[in-house]
């Protein structure tokens, strides 16, 4: 491949990943469609509660959606000074898939661990996969906070399970896992005063 093909596709790369950010679908548990800034500013009072009440901030994905899980539990440990948990350690995964089966590796954690005053963030590209979707009915269970992010098909399952729905609106897991990192971490920077001009919560 040429120098200047590749350079054409990277340029038409970052313009449909530019493009992808004002097309961010946002609903609330009810399925009622709100503008993106008013689900950050709503995804954000749910975070700034947790430390309100010393209560947790979970993560859980799959896959490239995990290493969004521990990439930002650890900034917003680090950085934003929440107590934030990814719940994909690998012992911990394993035992409970091998022993109660792998739609249960999260519910299980969060059965133990989820309280009234909790935030999970759950993530799936598509929205679909049995394990996230259980996790976020043990989350409710608990009366924790929920924030989903999903993409792929606009029927998929996890965009009207949050109280805060962030749905992107692609298949293609690399455009979809990039704007859901850039949700959370801007949901993060706000909390921090570090994009000025945005509208906080």
């Amino acid at each position: 491949m040429s120098t200047a093909v590749t350079q054409h596709a990277l340029e038409r790369y970052f313009a449909v990943l530019g493009d992808l950010g004002r097309l961010v679908e946002v609903a609330d548990v009810q399925g009622r469609r709100m503008a993106p800034d008013d689900g950050v500013r709503r995804a954000l009072g749910l975070a700034r509660a947790t430390k309100t009440t010393r209560s947790r901030v979970f993560f859980i994905g799959n896959g490239g959606s995990a290493g969004i899980c521990s990439h930002m539990a650890t900034d917003w440990m680090k950085n934003g000074g929440f107590s934030s948990l990814a719940l994909n350690d690998g012992a911990t995964l394993t035992c409970l898939g091998n022993d109660l089966g792998f739609e249960q590796v999260f519910a299980r954690q969060l059965e133990s661990l989820a309280r009234r005053g909790d935030l999970l963030i759950a993530i799936s590209s598509s929205g679909n996969s049995p394990d996230i979707l259980r996790g976020v009915e043990a989350a409710r269970a608990a009366t924790a906070d929920v924030v989903t992010l999903s993409g792929f098909g606009s029927d998929n399952k996890l965009r009207s399970e949050g109280d805060v729905n962030f749905y992107v609106p692609n298949r293609a897991y690399g455009f979809v896992e990039i704007a859901h990192l850039a949700i959370c971490h801007a949901i993060l920077d706000i909390s921090m005063d570090l994009f000025p001009g945005v509208p906080d919560a």
